[in-house]
């Protein structure tokens, strides 16, 4: 079938043919239902009402359009009912007054419930249509004007909160359950009835509670006590809210308890006399120092405070620790204090200021000022490495001897001058390795492996050459043996280490007057080394080696002697003299001076090692002292090791040798860096070239301006670079 063709039928709707007659007094009469009902459901009698048929009453109101009427009616009716309600709150007396207001509170919220249930179809159309404000909210409206801000009830209520408030301040208990009701009543009326009536001057208040209160303890208590009322006072406030305020006031008040009790006393606190941060640095008080951080870090620039305080204690302490005269003595003891003074505020950081990464920052850069105040640092942190490498470390655990090397790692990345410290590292590594005095070898090259990670290949590879060394020393041995130990085996034995000059600490070579039986067997040694290895050359370094010497005294008895190679030399030559006088034995053996004084001491002088008399006796040796055997010399050892009286430090001529040595060092390393510098950028001015090479060897030392300056000008002298002809200051490459 087409339906194209079919007409469109129109549906319409007519209206009523017979017209309604309404009552008249049908609004009226209906009304007064309704009213009733609201005065009944207030006087708590709604169980004798028919709830299903006022709401009919209700709907068939609005349906024949007195919504007006009814909604005006509820507003009269329900204000009665509030303003009835609020001269009973009002004539409430002393303490009941929170309740009588609470129940008068509980009961408008179940009159007003029972009343949007009967007018719910109002609610659904009327309301929206005439843009009125819904039952509920009406509701809610009503109690605040005629109840909340009635001028008797008003004032009394904020006065009545804020005293309960007081009093629990002040360590009375309240009730809390009703003051929740309270708060929440304000709450549900509408925020800005909680803000504006309650909020606003609670915090006001509070503000001068804790100002008072600041100031009193301020006056009373030391540093941390008042810290810990501060803190006690913050959780108190916390609590508070979770108990019966809204929880958007907890930053509110939180920040009122930190202005006026953390932030306005910041810097009195830290710097409080006795009991300060300071006094809390020194005396390791963890837990007060975690609760300055915690309640600081609350307030801006509270962490900052803190860090500048400690920055300038530490940098102080430091610089003290770092120039006393009475520690630059002993430099295992003064580097043991710098550790000691590390882990100190390690522990600080880590157990109170929450291992704080700006912390940690600040304390790294405070060392790293102090440590290189002392230009003999470098020296001294090698020289407690080789106290502990050569003894400290005896009897300890694999993971503490990692520990004690960690921990120097972390000094050696504060030195300023790498170069320095691989300058006497190298030095007091070799004497360890010559002596065979060095306690683990997996220790020494673990700490190698520490530091090629931290400094790169360049950095060890002479150190892992004397390694190297000290095995293919052994196996030259044997070989010597093998091909002359027949004809060598009545005189002394031998043994040599061989030395590559570039990996090893570079020595002047000392001459120095060996005795014939020993200086021949050296000569067979150097003729057999040079038959087998061509192109070489052989220095003997005295200075460096040790020997065992078979002595018999007095009432004959015998003792093995370990002693330096210098000082075989002088033992030896009582073997043909009684008595021999300082310049005697300096001209037979041609020993420098310093070193031959150190040795006659620990021959001498050394209580239970004293192989040699001196006369006259002293502690020091003169040029004008007479030297004997000792005949009345015992030991309850057979073998007595005599070791040299140390000068662990550099005296003044070696310390000038030494740094003269590393700014030789130092000349290629700069030259090499700006060589590398200009060849990538081509052109370049002389800040920036200073700069560039100031960074690039950052890691080894901190470059001199000046030496740079010069460094550029050798440069251009060999023409790799060359002075722009126009601006003087600007360098180029030279291909």
């Amino acid at each position: 079938m087409n339906n194209g063709n079919q007409k469109k039928r129109n549906f319409q709707i007519e209206a009523f043919k017979h017209k309604v007659v309404v009552d008249p007094k049908y609004a009226d009469k209906t009304w007064n239902i309704l009213e009733h009902a609201i005065h009944e459901i207030y006087s708590h009698n709604a169980s004798g009402l028919s709830f299903e048929e006022l709401y009919r009453n209700a709907y068939n109101m609005v349906l024949h359009k007195f919504g007006e009427k009814l909604y005006s009616g509820l507003v009269s009716t329900m204000t009665f009912h509030l303003q009835e309600m609020s001269k009973s709150v009002e004539a409430t007396q002393g303490g009941s007054f929170l309740e009588e207001l609470n129940r008068k509170w509980t009961d408008h919220n179940k009159a007003l419930q029972m009343i949007r249930d009967i007018l719910m179809y109002m609610d659904r159309t009327f309301i929206p249509s005439t843009r009125k404000t819904p039952v509920h909210e009406l509701g809610l409206n009503l109690w605040s004007d005629n109840v909340i801000h009635s001028s008797k009830i008003q004032p009394r209520l904020l006065n009545t909160l804020l005293e309960l408030i007081l009093r629990e301040r002040t360590g009375e208990v309240i009730n809390r359950g009703l003051m929740r009701n309270i708060v929440k009543m304000l709450m549900d009326i509408g925020p800005s009835v909680y803000q504006e009536d309650f909020e606003k001057p609670f915090l006001e208040v509070s503000a001068e509670f804790y100002r008072a209160e600041s100031q009193k303890f301020i006056e009373c208590c030391d540093c941390g006590d008042y810290l810990k009322k501060a803190e006690k006072r913050l959780n108190e406030e916390i609590e508070r809210v979770s108990h019966y305020l809204d929880t958007k006031s907890e930053a509110k008040i939180t920040n009122v308890v930190e202005n006026e009790m953390i932030a306005n006393h910041m810097l009195g606190l830290v710097h409080m006399e006795n009991s300060g941060l300071v006094n809390m640095l020194l005396d390791d008080k963890y837990e007060d120092l975690g609760r300055m951080y915690s309640l600081f870090c609350r307030v801006p620039n509270g962490l900052l405070t803190i860090r500048d305080v400690m920055i300038a204690h530490l940098r102080e302490t430091g610089k003290q620790l770092v120039t006393d005269p009475e520690k630059l003595k002993d430099p295992v003891e003064f580097v043991q204090c710098l550790l000691n003074e590390k882990d100190k505020y390690d522990k600080i950081i880590g157990s109170s200021f929450n291992n704080d990464k700006t912390f940690q920052n600040a304390l790294n850069s405070s060392f790293e000022f102090f440590i290189n105040l002392n230009p003999r640092s470098p020296e001294f942190i090698s020289l407690y490495v080789d106290d502990k490498l050569r003894k400290g470390l005896k009897g300890v655990s694999e993971e503490e001897i990692e520990t004690i090397l960690d921990k120097v790692m972390m000094l050696f990345r504060y030195l300023q001058e790498k170069d320095v410290f691989e300058k006497y590292y190298k030095q007091h590594l070799a004497k360890r390795l010559l002596s065979g005095k060095t306690i683990s070898d997996d220790a020494e090259r673990s700490l190698i492996v520490k530091l090629k990670t931290e400094c790169g290949y360049q950095f060890t590879s002479k150190l892992e050459g004397m390694f190297t060394d000290m095995k293919t020393s052994q196996d030259t041995m044997q070989g010597f043996y093998t091909a002359c130990g027949v004809e060598l085996e009545d005189g002394p034995t031998l043994v040599v280490q061989v030395l590559t000059t570039g990996s090893w600490p570079t020595q002047s070579s000392v001459t120095c007057n060996l005795p014939s039986e020993v200086s021949a067997l050296c000569e067979r040694f150097r003729s057999y080394y040079l038959g087998t290895h061509t192109g070489r050359r052989l220095t003997w370094q005295t200075n460096m080696g040790t020997a065992d010497l078979k002595a018999t005294f007095g009432k004959g008895q015998k003792h093995e002697l370990n002693v330096s190679t210098y000082q075989m030399c002088v033992l030896m030559l009582f073997n043909n003299s009684e008595r021999l006088n300082y310049k005697e034995i300096e001209q037979a053996t041609e020993i420098p001076s310093s070193d031959l004084k150190r040795c006659l001491q620990s021959l001498a002088c050394v209580k239970g090692k004293n192989v040699l008399r001196k006369e006259p006796m002293s502690k020091d040796i003169g040029e004008d002292d007479t030297f004997l055997v000792n005949d009345k010399f015992t030991s309850k050892f057979y073998k007595v090791k005599i070791g040299t009286v140390v000068a662990q430090k550099e005296s003044e001529p070696e310390k000038q040798e030494t740094r003269q040595r590393v700014e030789e060092d130092r000349k290629p390393q700069i030259e090499a860096a700006v060589v590398r510098i200009m060849k990538s950028r081509r052109l370049l001015d002389h800040n920036n070239i200073i700069a560039e090479v100031t960074k690039q060897l950052q890691p080894r030392f901190l470059a001199n301006p000046g030496e740079i300056k010069k460094r550029i000008e050798s440069l251009i002298e060999r023409d790799f670079l060359e002075r722009d002809s126009v601006d003087r200051k600007l360098y180029r490459y030279l291909a």
